[in-house]
């Protein structure tokens, strides 16, 4: 279980499949689909996936949260998996990939991987993606359900940095932790928010 970026990465390259296309996010995205769950823990302690203490804009990463206010929440990921778009009061804004159903998360992959620092995906690779940036952007329009304020002291667990080769794979496990609803809920509310 430690090792399944690694497995999959295996898999792709013997599949033919070209990383960072199209064609590798659908790839993934039907390879993952038959997967039941993903042990959390397990998978914060994988090796592609190095322990941190803060969040660094442009970086990608899988916590464990708990939010301040989940009394009164409609429902909320445990378990986020967030792409940090920059700080605010006492934490940061991020994307949680996981409010999105895996083919619209696979668009607005496509349209942050057109906005990253550079092209080599590798350990200086960062995405470039701001709040106004976003918001101008109709390629970008499916970030909207995915924006989440998080608390720094509400962080119940180091972050685990998801590094630029894996970005794909991570993306769509399905690592999501919804409490107070299932993925069918929240996939649904999404969609009417992007929708408008």
């Amino acid at each position: 279980m430690s090792n399944i970026f690694q497995k999959l990465e295996i898999e792709a390259f013997r599949a033919g499949i070209t990383p960072r296309t199209k064609e590798s996010r659908k790839w993934f995205m039907g390879k993952i689909k038959n997967m039941r769950s993903i042990n959390r823990e397990s998978l914060m302690k994988s090796k592609p996936l190095k322990q941190k203490n803060d969040g660094v804009v442009g970086n990608m990463y899988m916590f464990q949260y708990d939010p301040k206010h989940k009394e009164t929440l409609p429902y909320y990921d445990t378990f986020p998996l967030v792409v940090v778009i920059g700080p605010a009061k006492g934490g940061f804004l991020g994307l949680n990939l996981h409010y999105l159903p895996p083919q619209l998360r696979a668009k607005l992959l496509d349209g942050l991987m057109d906005i990253t620092s550079d092209k080599r995906y590798n350990d200086s690779t960062r995405f470039k993606a701001s709040y106004e940036l976003l918001a101008r952007s109709a390629k970008l329009k499916y970030f909207k359900p995915c924006l989440k304020h998080y608390l720094n002291e509400q962080v119940k667990s180091n972050f685990a940095l998801v590094p630029a080769p894996e970005w794909e794979i991570a993306t769509f496990l399905p690592t999501a932790d919804f409490r107070k609803a299932n993925n069918f809920k929240v996939y649904s509310d999404s969609k009417a928010m992007i929708n408008g």
